[in-house]
């Protein structure tokens, strides 16, 4: 009797163990997903119900810690009641098509993983996750627009779009979208520039193909807002389309989070944030 309670005493110790290794992570430790990782800044429970979240995909040899060092970028998303993601990518770039170094294209596997976890291990409402990222990563926004698209509610890529050639059609589109870009941006111009033995793509062309998916109208100045100036194209369906720019370089500011949430929300396509 005393070894059988002895037994279940460790075989509880375990579960425990188990249990709390794997909710172990948050801001400063990581969240591992087989060999993968990720970082997640969570929101002060203020409302019953499940929190939205924004994925925030760091630039080139970027990391999810280093996103999370960015303490106002974190208590933007989180003043939102928001959770804020940081996924961290499989090399020290983003492992996309026709970039400098492509690979086996293993990042759709790691989002679609990822969505899983969420919820499974934070409780996180997978149908109000907004896809965003800066330079490197705004290539991921566009790319898991392309391949994942109805995977999540909403893309606002920043100042970075495909490796050229810009895809003629993607399979996860139409989406709901918004592109933010500084007019004046030298290291990722809104045409592109050539990088080793490939080139970065041209906003304009994306955008053009994002917009023959679906049956989305001319473009309309939707006025300035956050420092950006943006246009907007809305279709049939309800989907918008938006390319907001400004007048500087390669450089993001985390009201636009705000602002591309808030924008998203009054189109019905997120629920407003707290």
């Amino acid at each position: 009797m005393k070894i059988l309670c002895a037994n279940v005493a460790l075989a509880i110790t375990l579960i425990t163990l188990i249990t709390t290794g794997s909710h172990a992570c948050g801001m400063d430790t990581d969240c591992k997903i087989g060999d993968r990782t990720y970082r997640i800044a969570l929101p002060s429970p203020t409302s019953p119900e499940k929190p939205g979240a924004i994925i925030f995909n760091h630039g080139y040899r970027g990391t999810a810690a280093g996103i999370m060092k960015n303490k106002r970028l974190v208590k933007t998303v989180t003043d939102m009641g928001l959770a804020l993601v940081a996924p961290k990518s499989f090399g020290p770039d983003w492992d996309i098509p026709n970039s400098p170094s492509p690979g086996d294209n293993v990042e759709f596997d790691f989002f679609a993983e990822l969505k899983e976890d969420l919820t499974s291990r934070h409780g996180i409402d997978t149908s109000q996750i907004m896809i965003s990222g800066f330079s490197a990563g705004g290539m991921m926004t566009w790319n898991l627009a392309c391949e994942m698209g109805n995977s999540f509610a909403a893309y606002a890529p920043m100042a970075g779009t495909f490796w050229a050639p810009v895809p003629k059609n993607c399979n996860g589109l139409p989406v709901n979208m918004i592109h933010m870009h500084g007019t004046d941006d030298k290291i990722v111009p809104m045409k592109g520039r050539p990088i080793a033995n490939t080139r970065q793509g041209d906003v304009y062309k994306a955008l053009k193909m994002a917009a023959e998916a679906d049956d989305f109208g001319k473009w309309n100045s939707t006025g300035e807002s956050h420092g950006l100036t943006c246009q907007r194209r809305t279709a049939s369906s309800g989907r918008i389309l938006e390319l907001c720019v400004h007048p500087g370089g390669h450089t993001i500011r985390s009201e636009w989070l705000v602002k591309a949430w808030k924008t998203f929300s009054e189109a019905g396509v997120l629920k407003p944030a707290s």
